[in-house]
């Protein structure tokens, strides 16, 4: 495909700027979580302790009814994703080159992160630090990545769903919605945990598929009390499936493998996402707030992937300061939360300055035959699974930077006598 060589000035008047806000929101929300999550302090015998204080408390488990937004980020992906793909077949492009730019987009900027990850995994072993310490620290470090594995897959399935979705988009709905209850009922019948994996493939594409749903304005056309209704069903009919049926109360037990719950939640968050459109409109109708958006948005994955390691780096610069480190749980540690998420965000904006070109695409040449792009999307897909399923380590992280460069590589470099264009996708 080829396009203009020059970016064009973005129209706002054509953009649901709500759903850039809302982008942003989940991701800074994810960093929210995180800081109250993950305790790393001095224990009452003066010697170091690593704990999850959020989790300890009474009310968690409700609170990740609220606080599990990331099928709200598959919701806005799928939106991002049917307009986009509209877009670039409109202007002649096809599922190759879609799925060449998406999988761009996500490789590049893990590609700098596992390389970080390999570098101090492998000085960490030769300086012969604790096993079990520089374990604990890869785990809490790479848990963030699934995101990358789970969102390849549904970047590769846009130019399929989105055909199934212009023929049959109940159906297209049912037929997913089928495959996550069938695998979950594989899983808890078997007692085989790993079948659940299987639905990666049917639980964030269905979420995303509401996406496509919102894209096509039926939210639009809902009144205000029926999504109230639909979002109040949803968090009903959630009670008995985690009280009485075979799921976590907490929404972030159900996350790996992914499960029913999450599709349930998804459905009301994209109905309370639509009601406060109007509020989240207001808001993105100022310039300071749009500019705020776009800083951040346009550094997001960078400031994703990177703020559990920025977030273990200061803690341990902490540690070093006598008396900066609070007892983790205790009233100055949460105290202290507001002011390292604004610590965090600024040393991750910082980096950045250096890290954000990873996420731009700039020109391409010509998209490489089709078998190439498989070839380069598993390259790009296997280590964020890999660290999913087995966890961070060194030879992962080793083989991981390795399969990232290669399909950067592959996914940059167009057949042999194309031309230079810019890809818009």
């Amino acid at each position: 495909m080829t396009t203009r060589s020059a970016p064009a000035a973005v129209d706002l008047s054509r953009r649901d700027l709500t759903l850039d806000l809302a982008r942003v929101v989940c991701v800074l929300f994810v960093i929210v979580v995180h800081l109250v999550q993950v305790g790393i302090g001095p224990g009452p015998d003066g010697g170091l302790v690593a704990s999850r204080p959020a989790e300890e408390q009474p009310w968690f488990n409700a609170a990740t009814w609220v606080g599990q937004i990331m099928p709200l980020f598959f919701v806005v992906g799928g939106f991002a994703s049917a307009t986009g793909w509209r877009s670039w077949t409109a202007k002649g492009g096809d599922a190759a080159g879609f799925v060449r730019t998406r999988t761009l987009r996500l490789a590049q900027p893990a590609l700098p992160l596992f390389i970080f990850f390999a570098v101090v995994l492998g000085v960490a072993t030769v300086a012969g630090l604790p096993e079990e310490l520089v374990a604990d620290a890869a785990i809490g470090a790479g848990s963030p990545l699934w995101f990358l594995a789970a969102y390849l897959l549904c970047q590769a399935a846009v130019p399929l769903l989105a055909a199934c979705h212009a023929r049959r988009p109940v159906l297209t709905l049912v037929v997913l919605a089928a495959g996550v209850v069938l695998v979950d009922a594989a899983r808890f019948a078997t007692g085989i945990t790993e079948i659940g994996l299987l639905n990666l493939l049917f639980v964030w594409p269905l979420v995303q598929q509401f996406g496509f749903w919102y894209a096509d304005g039926w939210f639009d056309r809902r009144h205000p009390l029926s999504l109230v209704a639909v979002a109040a069903a949803c968090y009903l009919l959630l009670w008995p499936l985690t009280a009485a049926g075979p799921y976590s109360m907490s929404m972030l037990g159900n996350l790996n493998p992914p499960t029913v719950p999450l599709v349930i939640l998804g459905i009301a968050q994209a109905c309370l996402l639509r009601l406060l459109k109007p509020v989240l409109a207001r808001l993105m109708s100022f310039r300071a707030m749009q500019g705020v958006v776009f800083v951040l948005g346009s550094r997001l994955m960078t400031i994703y992937l990177w703020h559990l390691p920025v977030m273990l780096a200061l803690t341990g610069v902490s540690l070093l300061i006598p008396g900066a480190a609070p007892v983790p749980a205790s009233p100055a540690w949460w105290w202290s939360r507001p002011v390292l998420f604004v610590v965090v965000l600024g040393v991750l904006l910082a980096l950045s300055v250096v890290l954000a070109k990873w996420e731009a695409l700039g020109a391409l040449g010509r998209t490489p035959a089709t078998g190439v792009v498989a070839f380069a999307w598993v390259c790009a897909f296997v280590p964020p699974f890999a660290v999913m399923e087995w966890f961070l380590d060194l030879p992962i992280a080793l083989v991981g930077a390795l399969l990232l460069g290669v399909a950067v590589l592959l996914l940059r470099r167009g057949p042999a006598g194309g031309g230079s264009v810019r890809s818009e996708a």
